[in-house]
């Protein structure tokens, strides 16, 4: 399970600034729920241009609400100005720290902040302008180049960290390498592991479990009346709720554990961990 700073888990359990402000000066939409993650930040900006009011609504991890929560606290009775200068690095060190596998959820905060500044401003981002090289999280070559340059990230694993690029599909993992190479030429670049097994990505991982538990551990499990959902994955966490005479049953621990948990360990990774959701 991730590590977090008692800070991230306070803005989390109890997160300020939620909801969305009547008739904003700007709007910040980024991320999209098929993504995994998205934010949605709106700013009160007055006739001095300071930020007067800040919220938002926000889908995602722990990480995501977190920074969500602490971007609105840091800009409020700042400048427009000061707040554009407002990185995603200052919104992890308010938390803290985050860890490095959710770095992007700051980076999604400092890019709603942008959007939000660019909407105000009436112009548009040039981020925006990139092109699109993943795909499955809607990322340019702009905003990788971007990432790299800022928090001198060396593999495309760190890549991923800070912008979710190659975190789906990971065919965009050759490009994003070509990207690194030329971003920061005559630097050694970290290796691509070859040794072991090739790294799974979160949609992969994703994709991997229903698989396995559409086709065998649901209809196994619907026999006795019960049933499975999966509810969430985490690193090697993986969060299912149990259903029908499933929620009732002595042994749901047991049926966790040594049927649920083995057959993912088997099929899919052997580090998987099946709790359930409560």
């Amino acid at each position: 399970m991730w590590e977090y700073t008692d800070k991230v888990q306070q803005h989390f359990l109890h997160p300020e600034n939620v909801g969305e402000i009547e008739n904003p000066s700007g709007t910040g939409d980024v991320g999209s729920l098929a993504c995994g993650d998205a934010l949605k930040l709106t700013l009160a900006i007055d006739e001095n241009d300071v930020i007067t009011d800040a919220k938002f609504k926000t889908f995602g991890c722990a990480s995501a609400i977190a920074s969500s929560s602490a971007l609105t606290i840091m800009v409020k009775g700042m400048t427009v100005d000061e707040a554009e200068k407002v990185t995603n690095d200052d919104i992890a060190d308010f938390l803290g720290g985050l860890p490095k596998e959710k770095m992007h959820c700051s980076v999604m905060g400092r890019e709603a902040l942008e959007a939000a500044i660019a909407d105000y401003r009436g112009v548009i981002l040039p981020m925006a302008e990139g092109e699109v090289v993943c795909e499955c999280f809607g990322v340019t070559d702009l905003e990788v180049i971007r990432a790299i340059k800022e928090s001198d990230l060396r593999s495309v694993e760190e890549i991923t960290n800070f912008t979710k690029a190659g975190g789906g599909c990971g065919k965009c993992e050759d490009r994003l390498r070509d990207i690194l190479q030329e971003t920061i030429s005559g630097i050694p670049i970290v290796p691509v592991q070859v040794d072991g097994p090739k790294r799974m990505t979160t949609l992969q991982k994703i994709k991997k479990i229903e698989e396995v538990l559409e086709r065998e551990i649901k209809p196994a499990l619907k026999k006795d009346g019960g049933d499975i959902e999966l509810v969430d994955v985490d690193g090697d966490f993986v969060m299912v709720s149990l259903r029908g005479a499933c929620t009732s049953c002595a042994k749901s621990q047991t049926t966790l554990k040594e049927y649920v948990e083995k057959k993912l360990r088997e099929q899919v990774l052997d580090s998987l961990i099946v709790e359930e959701a409560k």
